[in-house]
């Protein structure tokens, strides 16, 4: 029977044990965690595949065939959308790397399918269709691009001259052009 007794107090003994570690592994997990808030709702997407890579190469395929996937004038809102989305956080990623080639043209394409958004919209509402959604995604989206720009306007050189081995240098306006694409984006608001 002491025998007995004693396993009951020692499995009573791993529970409170199993108890306090865990409780501690959870105090410490939530005080270790920092307060993250967002100025916009809209979330932008994680950073596809870079220029360079195979799988960007795959990636440019898939997204050249499923610009036809996405038909009508909602479809086309949400491929447009999506397509500016990536190619902003490419070139974000890309001019925090000082690659400013690639991320110059990225921004371009970003530029390019954001101001294919609105049209979209128009034609959608010419059909007599109810855009309040998709407007509304619009301006979190136009906002949330706005809010990158800015932080990518601080860390980025107003010009920078891209040498090639064998040709004549380029001039990018780099600030030059995330301040237009900003003022794009601020047309949506």
């Amino acid at each position: 029977m002491a025998q007995n007794k004693f396993k009951v107090q020692n499995s009573k003994f791993k529970i409170m044990k199993l108890f306090g570690v865990t409780v501690f592994f959870l105090i410490f997990f939530f005080a270790m965690m920092g307060s993250v808030y967002a100025e916009s709702s809209y979330v932008l997407p994680y950073p596809p595949s870079m220029p360079g890579s195979f799988a960007y190469k795959l990636r440019l395929v898939y997204e050249n065939l499923s610009k036809y996937w996405h038909f009508g004038n909602f479809g086309q809102f949400e491929y447009n959308l999506k397509m500016a989305d990536k190619y902003l956080v490419e070139a974000k990623t890309l001019l925090e790397y000082k690659q400013y080639l690639l991320g110059y043209k990225s921004l371009q394409e970003s530029d390019f399918y954001f101001s294919n958004i609105l049209p979209s919209l128009m034609k959608a509402e010419k059909n007599n269709k109810n855009i309040v959604q998709k407007n509304l995604v619009l301006k979190q989206a136009a906002g949330k691009h706005i809010e990158t720009l800015e932080k990518m306007e601080l860390n980025t050189p107003a010009i920078f001259i891209w040498q090639p081995e064998k040709a004549l240098p380029t001039t990018l306006y780099l600030k030059k052009a995330i301040i237009s694409s900003a003022l794009l984006r601020k047309k949506s608001l």
